[in-house]
């Protein structure tokens, strides 16, 4: 639990007044809940139970209840090893827990392949983009339609069966490279793009198969600035478009702009929950990123131990720097 839970019906100044219609709905859904570990949501599309994973003796993840609101962005936050990666593996199918359930409208995802995964409306991308360097990018986008005739041996034999759905979705790929402005690439090798052209390319083939949520695993790391935006402008509009995204950032400007909602992990666990505004007004969050002790008034037995040993320190210096010292004869080569 946080250390500094806000009493129910808390709630953040001027949520919903801007935005588009999801938005506002996003917001208004949240908007009365109690900032607390764990607070059921109105209309939870990804629900978490009990899930633990461990490496040897490593607790990566140990989450006891969570909940993704359906339609809003969540941002998912937390320092370095806190399990983000891990947690977003377990939920795809990348992984399996130790323990625990975890289901997506009311089906369990538990033991499921990462295609079965993403065939059910979960689909995500990486940290390091997962582009296919020796395809090119509208190959590449053509890899993430689902339930491609084609595929099938036979009916590769049989051209009549699949070429009508190859057209419709080589035009639904250039119409979603138009729009993440990569349609002049679409014969150019995926390995020649950019990093953050291929975070685009990796975002626009997730939504080849038409998903329900979308997770992306630190969408803005190593990308310019320039591209930033545009990032950040095609995940607010995955929600305008009635999608429920849950993302990892670091960059905590990115994460007050566009989240409805922000979950903090530290350590394996779910230690806060609350709107951006909240997050920095959490003394759990601040203790996990800076120490828990890290503004906390020294004591007069301490302040006298760190003046002693600041003292000491300074005179084992000067007796180095005195002439005949040992020091100072090594030093001029006596």
């Amino acid at each position: 639990m946080p250390a500094d839970p806000i009493p129910h019906g808390a709630t953040a100044a001027g949520a919903g007044t801007t935005g588009g219609a999801p938005q506002r709905l996003a917001q208004a859904a949240l908007r009365d809940l109690p900032w607390e570990v764990g607070v059921a949501k109105p209309d939870a599309a990804v629900v978490v139970d009990g899930i633990t994973r461990t490496f040897g003796g490593l607790t990566a993840v140990s989450v006891d209840h969570l909940e993704i609101q359906r339609g809003g962005i969540t941002g998912l936050i937390g320092p370095n090893g806190a399990g983000k990666t891990t947690l977003f593996n377990l939920l795809t199918g990348f992984d399996q827990p130790d323990t625990g359930t975890w289901s997506f409208n009311g089906r369990s995802l538990g033991k499921l392949a990462p295609h079965q995964v993403a065939r059910l409306g979960v689909v995500r991308t990486f940290q390091l983009t997962k582009a296919l360097s020796r395809l090119t990018v509208l190959q590449n986008m053509l890899l993430g339609a689902q339930g491609q005739r084609g595929e099938s041996f036979l009916r590769a034999l049989v051209p009549g069966t699949w070429r009508a759905q190859e057209k419709a979705n080589t035009e639904k790929a250039m119409e979603l490279l138009r729009r993440f402005k990569l349609d002049a690439k679409k014969d150019d090798f995926a390995g020649t793009l950019s990093g953050g052209q291929r975070k685009l390319l990796e975002m626009a083939r997730a939504l080849m198969s038409d998903p329900q949520v979308v997770m992306l695993d630190e969408p803005m790391a190593g990308v310019n600035p320039a591209l930033t935006q545009s990032l950040l402008g095609h995940v607010k509009d995955l929600r305008e478009e009635g999608m429920t995204v849950i993302f990892v950032e670091h960059d905590m400007d990115v994460v007050r702009d566009i989240s409805d909602w922000v979950v903090v992990m530290a350590a394996g666990k779910v230690i806060a929950e609350g709107p951006p505004e909240s997050i920095s007004q959490n003394r759990a969050v601040v203790d996990a990123y800076l120490g828990a002790h890290h503004d906390a008034p020294l004591t007069v037995e301490d302040e006298d131990r760190v003046l002693a040993e600041v003292e000491a320190q300074i005179a084992r210096e000067e007796s180095r720097d005195e002439p005949g010292s040992s020091d100072s004869s090594e030093g001029t080569g006596r």
